[in-house]
């Protein structure tokens, strides 16, 4: 067996785009920055437009009665008083973008299932943590661009 045949490219060029891109690899705090941006603006979409691409869930009767007894209705789902909106927090480092909230009934409202003191009231899930295709092809177009 013959000792295998190397090809070197003594290119100053292609060597200076090796060195670029293995320096944007080492640091990809930039691009997971602006990753949590685009997913941010999707779940702040989602609250707007009360669902995408399917709509929420429409507020039960007795939902909208109660409402409008404290004068929150009309109004929009998940956002009687907007605390749920305005917990949505984004948080990035080198690697990993995250979009989330720390709010304890989060996740029945995301998921749905049976809510109250008895477990009687069913709550439709009403998925506001989401991405559009739009949003992953920005993520995608973000990603390309960044190397």
């Amino acid at each position: 067996m013959s000792d295998p045949i190397e090809i070197k490219i003594d290119d100053k060029e292609i060597q200076q785009l090796l060195n670029k891109l293995a320096a944007k690899t080492k640091n990809l705090r930039p691009l997971m920055k602006n990753i949590a941006g685009i997913m941010m603006d999707g779940v702040e979409e989602n609250f707007d437009k009360e669902g995408r691409p399917d709509k929420w869930t429409p507020l039960a009767k007795s939902t909208i009665k109660q409402r409008t007894k404290k004068a929150y209705w009309p109004g929009k789902i998940l956002q009687m008083r907007g605390e749920l909106a305005a917990s949505i927090t984004s948080k990035y480092d080198d690697n990993s973008a995250i979009v989330g909230t720390n709010k304890v009934y989060a996740a029945i409202h995301q998921f749905g299932g049976n809510a109250g003191r008895s477990k009687k009231a069913k709550i439709p899930a009403r998925p506001y943590l989401t991405l559009s295709n739009y949003e992953i092809n920005l993520i995608q177009k973000s990603i390309i661009k960044y190397f």
